[in-house]
């Protein structure tokens, strides 16, 4: 029995890599479909969020000459192009799943609209957040965060290729400790980066928990869902 009944997912697009250096991997995809399938069958509503880092960054289009507003703009496009393959790719596994974008685009995607997006949920589909909030100079991490509050979502999950927070990147420091449970306070404090700052600030203030769990890990988002202990890192007021 889960934990939660309604979740909205972050995903990184270089997530969609695999091994690559660039674009998606059919495997990798495939693999997030499968676990994403798994928990919608048990009856949790998903919404989705995914990055677009894989095809193109605004902040790092800047770097090399790009106006950064075009550039966000060509980076709310690339999440665009993930979420079409992320919904193949759970289509296939026999779960409906619809693309709502933040801009207008039909057909490729329905315009985002709150209720709209609560009524697929409520029927069973899987629905992915596309665009990021349509607005440049706000990342992925702050339209989950945002997205996440208007559909009344009971948490926002992070799927990473970590298996929780760290005081230190556990990738390069053999003895950083993980933390099962955190406040809000205290990873501001200890200067964490869990999501940007608007993010964080937009979760803390409307009292919604943050799961940072490794999604790399096949069969750890059932494990999420199921409150498996010490699976992940909980981020809550208190």
């Amino acid at each position: 029995m889960s934990q939660y009944k309604r979740v909205l997912l972050k995903l990184s697009g270089e997530s969609l890599m695999g091994k690559g250096q660039y674009g998606i991997d059919p495997d990798k995809l495939n693999e997030y479909a499968s676990q994403i399938c798994a928990i919608t069958k048990s009856g949790i509503q998903v919404a989705i969020v995914i990055g677009g880092g894989n095809i193109f960054r605004g902040m790092s289009g800047t770097k090399k000459g790009f106006d950064r507003v075009k550039g966000d703009q060509m980076g709310m496009l690339a999440t665009v192009i993930n979420s079409i393959a992320l919904e193949t790719a759970i289509t296939a596994h026999g779960i409906k799943a619809r693309v709502f974008t933040a801009i207008r685009m039909e057909p490729v995607g329905e315009l985002y609209k709150t209720d709209n997006v609560i009524d697929s949920l409520q029927r069973g589909e899987v629905a992915i957040l596309a665009g990021g909030t349509g607005n440049p100079f706000f990342t992925t991490d702050s339209a989950s965060a945002l997205r996440a509050i208007e559909i009344k979502a009971d948490v926002l999950l992070k799927g990473t290729r970590v298996d929780g927070v760290y005081d230190s990147d556990p990738e390069k420091n053999p003895k950083a400790k993980k933390f099962d449970t955190l406040s809000f306070d205290k990873a501001y404090a200890m200067g964490l980066k869990i999501m940007d700052l608007t993010a964080f600030t937009l979760c803390k203030e409307n009292n919604l928990p943050i799961l940072v769990f490794n999604m790399d890990c096949p069969g750890t988002l059932e494990k999420v869902m199921k409150g498996t202990k010490k699976t992940g890192t909980i981020v809550t007021l208190k």
